[in-house]
């Protein structure tokens, strides 16, 4: 009787406690939906929509209607600007004295490369400056896995190093369902092969082509076929893709700065969260940039508005987001620079298909 007793203690000591911590949830969540602060209420709805696990509780907060609201409120305008590749002069003899000044301009190691932190409103973030674009290549787990997962992902360490690489950050989409990692979404190339070709509404092709121009690209509309042909034709040797999405849902978007000219912007965008993106200057340098957010440091994260801000500040003239949140990470010279949000790969990363990595200078 008393070990029962002590039992049934300790139950109703804990359903008190959950019992207390999901009303204040609660209240604190009701109190930023219907709080007089519409800036918290449009954040917290964008931010929530771009979870996998979280969505459900906007709609305990708000209709349909007014999630859609919010949703435009907040969104990338959309753009069917397609990249100049003229517009990228990579000059190949690097003069001496233009060197210099590329060195006065970014602390680059001795494989061209720069690590800059930067600090925002509501973010951290580590950025990569590559100045040798050819540098920078895909790295994937080819041949993929099967639907049944029969092959997981690999964390982005090993991604880098199985490739010979000394650094990288994660790649494009791909199904993430109970993190395996194994199969990624849209189209991936590899070294100008065709690895996975299944394009759908809303996919932007984010990569380089045979002259090491990074290359934004609609591809939501084409087939398969015509996908093929797209990659043969422009010289595509190393490519993922992300999701554009018009229909007010603001769980994706792709191009933030193309041919120079950034992306019109309603309110932040988008949501804070965890991001990964990539630009190019006009002189071939690459920009890798992750941030961090969802709590990590007390920082919530990074909206579309702050991406396009660091990429104008750092020069870029065509950018665009890649897969972010609990899959964005950085890796260099043997350091997570940038790891996972989730507390089981604090010190690591999600399997991952594929990544961006770049490789010591020859």
């Amino acid at each position: 009787m008393k070990v029962r007793k002590v039992i049934l203690r300790v139950l109703l000591v804990l359903f008190t406690f959950l019992a207390v911590t999901f009303a204040g949830a609660n209240y604190t969540l009701y109190s930023i939906c219907h709080g007089p602060s519409e800036t918290a209420r449009d954040l917290f709805v964008s931010t929530i929509l771009e979870t996998g696990a979280l969505q459900f509780l906007a709609s305990w907060y708000f209709s349909e209607e007014e999630i859609l609201a919010i949703t435009n409120r907040n969104a990338m305008v959309a753009t069917t600007e397609e990249v100049n590749t003229d517009l990228i002069v990579i000059d190949r003899k690097e003069e001496e004295t233009a060197a210099v000044q590329e060195e006065e301009e970014f602390d680059f190691d001795e494989n061209g490369i720069a690590l800059i932190e930067l600090t925002g409103r509501a973010y951290m973030a580590k950025l990569l400056v590559i100045k040798d674009p050819s540098q920078v290549k895909l790295a994937t787990i080819y041949p993929w896995s099967d639907m049944n997962h029969s092959k997981n992902g690999v964390t982005l360490e090993e991604l880098v190093k199985n490739s010979g690489a000394i650094g990288g950050i994660n790649g494009g989409e791909y199904f993430s369902e109970g993190n395996w990692g194994g199969r990624p979404k849209g189209i991936t190339v590899c070294e100008g092969e065709l690895q996975y070709n299944d394009p759908k509404k809303g996919d932007v092709m984010v990569g380089f082509n045979e002259d090491d121009i990074l290359v934004v690209k609609d591809i939501g509309n084409m087939t398969a076929k015509q996908v093929e042909a797209m990659v043969q034709e422009e010289r595509i040797r190393d490519a993922v893709s992300f999701k554009d999405v018009e229909n007010g849902d603001s769980n994706h978007f792709t191009k933030l700065i193309i041919n120079g000219n950034s992306r019109q912007i309603n309110g932040n965008g988008s949501g804070a969260n965890p991001r990964t993106a990539i630009g190019q200057r006009a002189d071939g340098t690459v920009l890798m940039l992750v941030t961090d957010g969802r709590g990590i440091a007390g920082h919530l994260g990074a909206t579309a508005a702050d991406l396009v801000s660091i990429m104008e500040e750092y020069g870029a003239v065509n950018a665009a987001n890649l897969d972010g949140g609990s899959s964005s990470s950085m890796y260099y010279n043997g350091t997570y620079e940038m790891t996972s949000v989730t507390l089981y790969y604090s010190t690591s990363s999600w399997r991952l298909p594929t990544g961006f990595v770049v490789t010591a200078r020859k």
